[in-house]
């Protein structure tokens, strides 16, 4: 594995059972992923996707395969193991925000340092520090409520950075916003990379791709090149035809 790798998958499977049935969401998929760059994961609906961001972020478990990240190999580690790598190693970003409905913005982004150990004070200045960095010191003490779904990412992101991880992931970071705050969301991604940080992003929008140091395309659980990808994603043409 070469040393400016940061993610590191070789063979990686995982497999649901389904009424009798065997999904497999990912199907044998091999990933180098450079330190500090920011990479975009394409794929329709069902090509694992979110399931490879699960388990890079130690959410859940590969059914076979290996797992790297930043020299860790997650399947040697138990589950404290993997509460302390999810804590300082991984910042996570979901589409739906998940943002405590009742808590401002201060203590959203707060919250999480509670299970560090960190003293109150040291909390409240850690994240009224997070929130002017992503633009919403005029917000602090405003609900998920009173905030746009441009401004609840904004509070989101400010929370994944609470504990300075290295790597970020984000699943479809834009899905639940407008065109204008979406692309606002991509360039304060772009800002962390910028930073020193490894992002990676999954998406299905491919307007992500102008931000992006690298992309992978997924196809049913596996990765494959571009032509491959377009010839099953694009629609052919069907004009002059008739039904």
């Amino acid at each position: 594995m070469a040393e400016a790798t940061f993610i590191y998958t070789r063979d990686l499977r995982k497999i649901y059972p389904m009424g009798g049935w065997n999904v497999h969401a990912l199907a044998g998929l091999d990933l180098d992923v450079k330190r500090n760059s920011l990479t975009v994961v394409m794929g329709p609906s069902g090509s694992g996707k979110s399931t490879l961001l699960y388990l890079l972020g130690g959410l859940d478990r590969p059914t076979s395969g290996e797992i790297r990240v930043n020299g860790k190999i997650l399947e040697e580690l138990d589950e404290n193991a993997l509460a302390l790598y999810r804590r300082h190693t991984v910042g996570f970003i979901f589409q739906s925000f998940n943002l405590v409905a009742s808590m401002t913005a201060l203590e959203n982004v707060a919250f999480p340092m509670r299970f560090a150990g960190i003293p109150r004070r040291k909390r409240k200045e850690r994240a009224l520090e997070l929130l002017r960095q992503v633009g919403l010191e005029k917000h602090i003490y405003h609900r998920p409520t009173e905030l746009s779904g441009g401004q609840q990412q904004r509070v989101a992101i400010a929370r994944a950075l609470v504990n300075d991880p290295p790597l970020i992931l984000a699943d479809e970071p834009t899905g639940n916003l407008d065109s204008a705050s979406g692309f606002s969301i991509m360039q304060l991604l772009a800002e962390l990379h910028q930073s020193g940080r490894t992002v990676l992003m999954v998406t299905h929008d491919s307007r992500m791709t102008r931000f992006s140091t690298d992309i992978i395309r997924l196809l049913d659980g596996r990765a494959v090149d571009e032509t491959e990808y377009d010839s099953a994603t694009t629609l052919p043409n069907l004009e002059g035809t008739r039904p």
